[in-house]
């Protein structure tokens, strides 16, 4: 499936997995709509995308606002006549912190963006994809929602929900035309891992850097998603941690 002329709806998009994805299918030829908390970042995101001929405009807004979503989605209308593609993509994991440690008000923001966030999305678009009978909504996802990692209660629970989100938007949604999935990328070279690393808690801050992907590869499964390829994986995790799904995206 060609992405030329889809609108698609990036969340947390000034960087890491986020920037990567809206750079990458914008060079397939998507028109982007661009949001995060920083308007400099999304500005130059934009500028970017613009340089090389697509077509981008940003949002400035955080996933724990729903109204910031709805405004989102009307622009994706206004501007560019549509609102095919969702990437739920915003989420946070710091602060790291055992149980004992942690702050009640900074687990609870983790809930907001990684949860809410993603129901806030899904929410927003719906009416339109719904109203056209079709539409894709990537929810990415993490091996933490099928872990229990020191330090990480408040991702590894949250993460569990946005999978279980997946797969009751797919019971819900699928008859309509609306294709929900989920993608878990494994350990990513992104600021996110730093922040892991550093904290020095369970086995995934000792893993070596060289062993973390890209987020280019993060973003082409997104693109593959977004294809035909993304039917076979509705109202599941799709996984680019194995062999068998970096061959399906083209990895290997």
């Amino acid at each position: 499936m060609t992405l030329t002329h889809k609108t698609i709806l990036i969340t947390g998009a000034s960087r890491g997995i986020g920037r990567a994805t809206a750079l990458h299918l914008a060079k397939e030829g998507a028109n982007i709509v661009a949001l995060a908390r920083t308007a400099q970042s999304l500005n130059t995101l934009c500028d970017e995308i613009k340089s090389m001929g697509g077509q981008a405009c940003a949002v400035t807004g955080s996933v724990d606002q729903y109204e910031d979503l709805v405004r989102a989605a009307d622009l994706a209308l206004s501007h560019f006549g549509s609102l095919d593609i969702l990437v739920n993509n915003a989420g946070i994991i710091d602060p790291i912190a055992r149980l004992e440690d942690s702050a009640p008000a900074d687990w609870a923001r983790a809930v907001d963006i990684n949860v809410k966030g993603v129901y806030y999305g899904l929410r927003a678009v719906l009416p339109h994809m719904m109203s056209r009978g079709q539409g894709t909504i990537i929810n990415l996802s993490s091996g933490a929602a099928n872990s229990a990692l020191e330090g990480w209660s408040h991702y590894c629970t949250t993460k569990a929900a946005v999978k279980k989100i997946t797969e009751c938007a797919h019971v819900e949604l699928g008859a309509s035309g609306i294709r929900v999935i989920g993608l878990s990328p494994g350990t990513v070279a992104t600021d996110m891992m730093a922040s892991i690393r550093k904290s020095g808690l369970n086995p995934v801050s000792q893993l070596d850097w060289n062993t973390h992907i890209t987020p280019d590869w993060v973003a082409r499964a997104i693109a593959y998603l977004c294809g035909p390829g993304g039917d076979a994986h509705c109202g599941t995790d799709f996984s680019i941690k194995t062999d068998e799904g970096r061959r399906a995206v083209g990895l290997l």
